[in-house]
């Protein structure tokens, strides 16, 4: 469940990067600038004191993360999308690639690529042994454009809002594979959005939608609460405007770009716990520090202390981590791996 944080002051850093490569002309001391190769960053946000992020920081002797013996999602994953608010197309494109990239090979996709960021989500297992599925697919999607429960959501209308779409065919009820993700758009406030939450997840409740169904919900926070939620896409207002920050965002949409990286956070959440009694540190299952809040603000190699850690800016200034599908590039935090009890992510450099 993601967690906000306010940010004190914004300073960006010098970048390094070896950006030249010997040519293969006859002298061999001259040089060529290589224009394909990605420069490294490792920009600076330092964290405010009033955050109750909390930041382990890759140190696992602070980090007490335990199996409670409930499911993972260890069979193919299908999600079903609803779409509430108005979505123009480019905007449903971007998201879908993204989670479409999530199963898709390296003959799609270069590393590193989101396929190698969902790698580290799999290695956690179920009692029986068997891993969350690294087979993710969108199943159907479900338009809600009249806003069925008006502009301003609660959690428990979002729950009726999944209702409203599972007894619409084709959306269906799938016990077995299915999750349910809804994104709201722009002009949709929801409740805690903006001051505690970008996004959740949790499981439906039988009185409400008749089945106990896992799902999440992220808002796009692009008119709301940019430097909140789309970090690090923009800076806090008392710093100049709510606009875009230092970091450009890789496909050019400030508050769709940021949820790219909380629909990650929340989907690698809910794949390992799906019903809030699986992988979790912390006794309250009411509020568990799940495998994405233990790296929360972290996307690189270097990442802590308010660094993000190394990652890539393209020939237009667009900074990204991950290599998707059509092309695409996305900025998304690293994840909690159980295997080197530190946070984890394909475009580490060591």
């Amino acid at each position: 469940m993601s967690i906000i944080r306010l940010l004190t002051f914004f300073l960006f850093l010098s970048f390094h990067s070896n950006c030249f490569q010997v040519s293969a002309s006859s002298s061999p001391t001259s040089q060529t600038l290589d224009l394909n190769r990605p420069e490294y960053i490792n920009p600076k946000f330092p964290p405010s004191t009033l955050s109750t992020s909390k930041k382990f920081e890759g140190s696992s002797n602070l980090v007490h993360l335990r199996y409670h013996m409930g499911p993972v999602l260890s069979s193919p994953v299908n999600i079903y999308l609803i779409w509430y608010g108005q979505w123009n197309p480019s905007q449903k494109l971007l998201i879908k690639d993204f989670l479409l990239s999530i199963s898709a090979n390296h003959r799609v996709a270069p590393s590193p690529s989101v396929s190698e960021w969902w790698h580290t989500v799999s290695l956690y297992t179920d009692q029986t042994g068997a891993n969350i599925s690294r087979s993710v697919v969108i199943a159907r999607e479900y338009i809600d454009h009249h806003y069925s429960h008006g502009t301003h959501l609660t959690r428990l209308s979002i729950q009726e809002v999944i209702d409203n779409a599972v007894r619409s065919a084709p959306f269906q009820v799938d016990h077995k594979n299915g999750i349910y993700l809804v994104l709201t758009s722009n002009d949709v406030t929801v409740q805690d959005f903006c001051r505690a939450v970008c996004g959740f997840h949790y499981f439906t409740f039988p009185s409400m939608v008749g089945h106990t169904l896992p799902y999440a919900w992220v808002g796009n926070s692009g008119k709301q609460c940019p430097e909140v939620c789309a970090y690090p896409f923009a800076v806090p207002g008392y710093m100049g405007g709510s606009g875009p920050g230092a970091l450009s965002p890789p496909n050019g949409d400030v508050g769709v770009d940021g949820m790219i990286s909380v629909i990650g956070h929340e989907l690698a959440e809910l794949a390992s716990n799906p019903l809030v009694n699986a992988w979790y540190a912390g006794e309250d299952p009411t509020a568990p520090t799940e495998i994405g809040d233990l790296c929360e603000g972290l996307y690189g190699t270097g990442g802590g202390g308010g660094y993000i850690g190394q990652v890539m800016r393209d020939r237009g200034g667009r900074t990204y981590n991950l290599n998707g599908r059509r092309g695409r590039k996305f900025l998304v935090q690293w994840v909690w791996s159980p295997v080197k009890q530190a946070c984890a992510g394909p475009n580490a450099l060591d």
